[in-house]
């Protein structure tokens, strides 16, 4: 017994600490030598991560895929303003084309006089007409908006805006 165990009061015996503090001192060599070792496996994993292709570090690659997505962001916006920008120019551009060939006139055959549909997205447009006859071949033109005309139609330049109206349904679907 130690006397200055007994004298706090502690009847503990110098050689029993002696055997505790030897355990307790290898059990921390213990942990010590394979903290060692997993801290010398994850350093090897850390310098072939960061070795990269081509000996790359990883920081180099993570510049550079920044610098692509930058540029990436910057082609997409500019992609998006030309879209845009198409599809302004487009709206009002011819979309939907309706054709009727037909007789004008009974004597004449061959289906000579025909009426052309062309509209826009919004079926804003034009109907032609060119109506063949022994005299003469004659062109006329009306101006269709939103689908209707405010001159009446003929029953062939009637069935020209519809085949193009029905031509954009048959598209949308």
């Amino acid at each position: 017994m130690s006397p200055a165990f007994e004298a706090i009061g502690i009847k503990l015996d110098i050689g029993i600490l002696f055997v505790i503090m030897l355990v307790l001192v290898i059990g921390m060599g213990v942990l010590c030598f394979l903290t060692i070792n997993k801290y010398k496996k994850l350093e090897r994993k850390y310098n072939k991560f960061m070795q990269g292709s081509r000996a790359k570090s990883l920081e180099t690659q993570i510049m550079d895929l920044v610098e692509k997505v930058e540029e990436l962001t910057i082609a997409s916006d500019q992609h998006e303003n030309n879209i845009t920008n198409l599809y302004r120019k487009h709206e009002f551009a011819f979309q939907k084309m309706g054709l009727v060939k037909y007789d004008a006139f009974k004597e004449m055959g061959g289906k000579l006089s025909y009426c052309i549909s062309l509209l826009d997205e919004n079926d804003n447009g034009y109907v032609l007409s060119s109506v063949h006859s022994s005299s003469g071949c004659f062109s006329y033109m009306k101006r269709i908006k939103g689908g209707e005309c405010e001159i009446n139609l003929s029953p062939e330049e009637k069935l020209a805006v519809d085949r193009a109206m029905k031509r954009s349904k048959e598209t949308e679907k």
